[in-house]
């Protein structure tokens, strides 16, 4: 199997602030032509959004895609819901993690692989104000340990 090429569209850098990512799987999206021309160009935006199982499928909820210019009558909802194409055994697994154990699912990234729409679904856990300030003192340690080391080697 050749390599299929990587192409990074959006990063939900909120979610890695607000939630510890315990686990993260791949899922495709079903989407419209018009809303893969507009994420070609550039307008996705995953602030905010979520995932939720209903009737056994799972759907991403206020992400947003902005209409395609040249799109018109073609054009959807730009937060309208969109399914995620996942293994029905997948999704009863996520479903029984986010009941029992009170997590829950965000889409982390949105990626093309090759020239499909992939989602990264990360299966996260709430992080407390004291978790937050935690991560942002060891941030600050590093780099200002890094700034030394930097300085010494001079």
């Amino acid at each position: 199997m050749d390599k299929q090429s990587l192409k990074t569209i959006a990063d939900n850098r909120k979610a890695r602030h607000e939630y510890f990512i315990i686990e993260s799987l791949e899922a495709g999206i079903e989407l419209t032509g018009t809303e893969v021309k507009s994420i070609r160009d550039g307008g996705l935006n995953l602030k905010d959004s979520w995932i939720s199982i209903e009737n056994g499928e799972a759907y991403v909820k206020q992400m947003h895609i902005s209409p395609y210019e040249k799109g018109n009558i073609f054009n959807r909802d730009p937060l309208r819901e969109r399914r995620l194409l996942m293994h029905k055994r997948e999704i009863m697994r996520l479903l029984g993690m986010v009941k029992q154990q009170g997590l829950t699912l965000i889409p982390i990234s949105v990626y093309f692989k090759g020239s499909r729409v992939k989602v990264q679904v990360g299966l996260c856990k709430g992080k407390k104000l004291y978790d937050k300030r935690d991560d942002a003192a060891k941030r600050d340690a590093k780099r200002t340990i890094d700034r030394a080391l930097k300085e010494n080697n001079r």
